[in-house]
C-alpha cells in the first residue's frame, strides 16, 4: 500500500518514461511520502501490440466490417503475417533480441503494407546504417502498418505518442470532451482501465496524481478518473503537468470536479505534499477544503475556487531530491527508428535518463514563448557538483549513463562546468540538451562539452531573418547561428534546428529567404536536423498579452476550459499555411542531403518571390578573420595526455641551446613539438594543473604570472606556433 500512486497517461514516449512522475517521486522521497508510480502508455502499448490482443483486433474488426481500404485488406489478408512475428518483433525493440535484427533484414520476413511504400526512396539511406539501425527502422514500419489498422478499422483516435489528442487541442469549452467521456470505452480504454484497476487494487492509495504534459494525454487521464470515481469513490484525483500548467488556468466549467478534485499548477512538489496533507486530515475528519493548498483549484460550495493559501515557499532546485525511476518498467520500453536521421532518432531510440541543469529560461526574452508562467520565469539553476551527483545516483539506480537534459535553454557557462566535473570524476556519460545559439559556445566550449560525453543539441533559429529575429527578442543573428552550430559541428555534436515561418509580420519575400538560409545551413553540414512549425498565439506570451503590438488581430472565445492558443488574423494578411508542405518537403531533402541545387520555387506549386540572399551568404558568415586575444578571465584547461619527452642539445656557433621533444598522442593522431628547455619544463608542469582531474580552473592571467615569474615574453609564448598546434590538441581556452 502506497499514499499516492502517479501516473502517466496514454501516450507520450515508447522509448523512455516521460520524467514528470520520476522527479515528483524522488521529492516525496525526501518528505517521507510513499508513493509508486506508472507509465500507462508504454503498459497499454505493450498490451496492444501482442500477438493475443491483435488476433482479437482482427476478429473485431470483421465483426464490425470496418475492414474498407485497399491498405486494410490487404493487412488483414496478411494477418498470419502480421500476427506470427509480433511478440518476438517487440522483444526485439526492447533490446532483448538482438539476434533478431539479420532476420528482420531479410526479404519477406516481414509482411509490408503502406509504410513500406518510402523504402524505395530511402535504399540510399542504409548503407549508412548499421543492421540494428535498419531492423530497427524496418520493424518500426512493421509496428506504423499495425497503428494504420488500428486507426482505421478500431480507433480513430489512436497514435503512438498520443491519444484523442484533438479533444485537448485549443478546447475552449468542456462539451466535446465530456460528451466523448458520456461513450462507451473504447477498446484502447478498456485495455488502459483494465491494467489501471489491478494497479489500484495492489496499490490501493489514498491519493492518484495525473500527470498530463499534452493534449494527447488528456482524454485518457479523464477517462481514468471517471473510473476511478466509479469504481473507488473514496480515493481522491488531482490533474497537473504541462498541459494544465498552460491551458487551465482559467478553468470555470464545475463539471471537470466530476473527475478530478484538484487541479494543480506550475511546480508540484509542494502543491502536491500539501494534498497529501490535506487527503490525510481530511480522512481524519477534517474538512478537506479547509486545508492549506498552493496554486490548486476546487469545488467548493458549487463554484471553482482557486487557492493559494499557504505561506510556504516553493521549493529551491537543490531540495527537491534527485529523480526516481523505481516501479517504471525500465527494460519494456521500445526502441523505434520511423526515419534514416540520426537527430531524430535521439527523441525514440534508446533509453535516456532525464534531468534539469535550471529551471525556468536564463534567456526569458522571446516574445512568441509563454514567458509570463513560472515554468519559464522563475529561473533557477543547478549547480554542478549537485547534477553530477545526481547523474551517479541514476547511473545507479537504473544502469543507463544516457542523460537528456530537458532545460528550455541550458545555461552556456552551467554546461560548462558540468562538462567540467564529468571529467573531473572521469565518467563515461552520453547526454544531450536544449540551448540558445548564443555566441558563448565558442569553439573551445563546443570541444569540452564533447568530451565530456555530449553528442547533440538542440536550438531555435525560429525564423532566420535578422529583422524578425530582433522582433522575436531571439537575442541572436544569422551569422551568430552559422558560427555557433560550425562550432559544435566541427566538435561532432549534431545540431538540430527548430524553425518557424508565419510569424507576425513575415512577408512571403522573408518566408523564402529563410529557406534559403536553411538551405544554405544544411548545405554546408553545419546543421543536420531540423523542423518547420507554424506559428502559433498563446495566450502567456508577450504576443498574446499585446497583440496589437505585433501586428496581429486575436479572435478571443469564452474560456470555461482549456486556454492557450488563440485564433488570430495577420494583419499582412498573408495565407502562412501555404508554405508548409513545401518547406517542410524541403527540410525532409536536405536533411538526406539531397535538393541543394533545385531551384526554392520548385518546392512549392504557387509563385514564390525569388530569393534575395546571396548563394554564398552562410559561407561568407564563417569567414571570419582569427583575433589573437585571451582574456585574463579565461579559463584554461587540457584534455590530453602529458607527452612523450626527450632531452636533446642543438650547438651552433659556439651556443648551446637545450630542448625539449615533446610527442603528444591522442585517441586517433600523434603531435610533435620542439621547445626550449625552460619553456618546455614550464609547459609539462603546467598541462597536469590543467587537466579536469586536478580538481582546479587556472585563469590564463594566473598562469600568466606563474610564467613570468622565471621566464620572459608570455604572449610571444602563449601565441607560438607550437602553442597553436597544441590549441588543436586538447588545449582550451574556455
Amino acid at each position: 500500500m502506497k499514499d499516492l500512486l502517479l501516473i502517466t497517461p496514454p501516450f507520450t514516449q515508447l522509448n523512455t518514461p516521460y520524467p514528470a512522475t520520476a522527479y515528483l517521486k524522488g521529492f516525496l522521497n525526501t518528505k517521507d511520502i510513499s508513493a509508486f508510480q506508472m507509465d500507462l502508455g508504454i503498459e497499454v502499448i505493450l498490451e496492444l501490440f501482442s500477438k493475443k490482443t491483435f488476433t482479437n483486433l482482427f476478429d473485431l474488426a470483421i465483426k464490425n466490417q470496418s475492414i474498407v481500404t485497399d491498405n486494410c485488406q490487404r493487412i488483414y489478408t496478411l494477418k498470419d503475417d502480421y500476427l506470427q512475428p509480433l511478440d518476438a518483433v517487440i522483444l526485439f525493440l526492447q533490446g532483448k533480441n538482438q539476434t533478431l535484427a539479420r532476420q528482420i533484414c531479410t526479404t519477406n520476413f516481414l509482411p509490408q503494407a503502406s509504410r513500406f511504400n518510402q523504402l524505395e526512396d530511402m535504399d540510399w539511406a542504409f548503407g549508412e546504417m548499421g543492421m540494428q539501425d535498419k531492423a530497427k527502422h524496418l520493424a518500426t514500419l512493421y509496428l506504423e502498418d499495425l497503428s494504420d489498422f488500428i486507426i482505421e478499422c478500431i480507433d480513430p483516435n489512436f497514435g503512438f505518442s498520443r491519444y484523442a489528442e484533438r479533444l485537448g487541442q485549443s478546447a475552449n469549452a468542456f462539451d466535446e470532451l465530456y460528451n466523448s467521456l458520456q461513450n462507451k470505452p473504447t477498446v484502447i480504454d478498456e485495455i488502459t482501465l483494465s491494467i489501471l484497476n489491478k494497479r489500484l487494487k495492489t496499490v490501493n492509495p489514498k491519493l492518484v496524481c495525473f500527470s498530463v504534459p499534452f493534449p494527447g494525454n488528456l482524454y485518457s487521464a479523464f477517462r481514468c478518473a471517471q473510473f476511478i470515481k466509479a469504481n473507488y469513490p473514496d480515493i481522491k484525483i488531482a490533474i497537473g503537468g504541462g498541459f494544465p500548467n498552460t491551458e487551465l488556468r482559467e478553468v470555470s466549467d464545475t463539471r471537470v470536479f466530476d473527475f478530478f478534485d484538484f487541479i494543480t499548477l506550475d511546480d508540484g512538489e509542494l502543491p502536491v505534499e500539501l494534498l497529501h496533507k490535506a487527503v490525510n486530515e481530511a480522512n481524519q475528519n477534517k474538512d478537506l477544503y479547509k486545508q492549506e493548498y498552493k496554486r490548486t483549484f476546487v469545488l467548493e460550495n458549487g463554484i471553482v475556487s482557486y487557492k493559494n493559501n499557504t505561506t510556504k515557499p516553493d521549493y529551491k532546485q537543490l531540495q527537491v531530491g534527485t529523480p526516481d525511476y523505481s516501479d517504471l518498467l525500465l527494460e519494456d520500453y521500445i526502441s523505434v527508428i520511423e526515419i534514416a536521421n540520426p537527430m531524430h532518432s535521439l527523441w525514440s531510440d534508446g533509453r535516456w535518463n532525464k534531468l534539469t541543469m535550471a529551471h525556468g529560461c536564463y534567456w526569458g526574452k522571446c516574445t512568441f514563448c509563454d514567458i509570463s508562467l513560472d515554468y519559464i520565469k522563475i529561473y533557477e539553476p543547478i549547480a554542478a557538483s549537485l547534477l553530477v551527483d545526481r547523474m551517479e545516483q541514476l547511473i545507479a539506480q537504473t544502469g543507463e549513463n544516457g542523460f537528456h537534459f530537458v532545460d528550455e535553454a541550458a545555461p552556456p557557462a552551467l554546461m560548462k562546468a558540468l562538462a567540467l566535473e564529468i571529467l573531473k570524476r572521469q565518467l563515461t556519460v552520453t547526454w544531450w540538451t536544449n540551448i540558445r545559439f548564443e555566441k558563448n559556445f565558442t569553439q573551445d566550449l563546443c570541444y569540452l562539452l564533447k568530451a565530456s560525453g555530449c553528442i547533440a543539441v538542440s536550438g531555435g533559429l525560429e525564423v532566420a531573418s535578422d529583422r524578425l529575429l530582433k522582433l522575436i527578442d531571439k537575442g541572436v543573428t544569422v551569422q551568430q547561428v552559422a558560427q555557433v552550430t560550425r562550432n559544435f559541428t566541427q566538435a561532432n555534436i549534431m545540431v538540430h534546428s527548430y524553425l518557424m515561418y508565419g510569424y507576425p509580420t513575415q512577408t512571403e519575400q522573408e518566408t523564402i529567404d529563410s529557406l534559403e538560409m536553411v538551405r544554405q545551413l544544411f548545405q554546408l553540414g553545419i546543421i543536420q536536423s531540423g523542423f518547420w512549425h507554424q506559428f502559433a498565439l498563446t495566450a502567456h506570451s508577450p504576443i498574446g498579452k499585446n497583440p496589437s503590438d505585433y501586428g496581429v488581430t486575436p479572435h478571443y472565445k469564452s474560456i470555461s476550459f482549456a486556454n492557450n492558443d488563440i485564433d488570430f488574423t495577420d494583419n499582412t494578411g498573408i495565407d502562412h499555411s501555404q508554405f508548409s508542405y513545401g518547406l517542410k518537403k524541403s527540410l525532409f531533402n536536405f536533411m538526406h542531403g539531397i535538393g541543394f541545387d533545385m531551384e526554392l520555387q520548385d518546392w512549392f506549386d504557387f509563385t514564390v518571390p525569388q530569393t534575395t540572399i546571396a548563394p554564398f551568404y552562410i559561407e561568407d558568415c564563417l569567414n571570419t578573420e582569427t583575433i589573437l586575444n585571451t582574456k585574463p578571465t579565461a579559463k584554461i584547461v587540457w584534455l590530453g595526455h602529458l607527452p612523450l619527452v626527450e632531452e636533446r642539445t642543438k650547438t651552433k656557433k659556439g651556443f648551446t641551446n637545450y630542448l625539449l621533444d615533446l610527442t603528444f598522442h591522442d585517441k586517433t593522431e600523434t603531435l610533435q613539438l620542439t621547445l626550449n628547455k625552460p619553456e618546455g619544463e614550464w609547459l609539462l608542469n603546467t598541462l597536469e594543473l590543467l587537466k579536469p582531474s586536478s580538481g582546479k580552473t587556472l585563469s590564463f592571467s594566473t598562469i600568466k604570472k606563474d610564467f613570468e615569474t622565471n621566464l620572459e615574453n608570455f604572449e610571444l609564448f602563449w601565441f607560438s606556433k607550437p602553442l597553436q598546434k597544441l590549441r588543436d590538441f586538447g588545449l582550451l581556452i574556455l
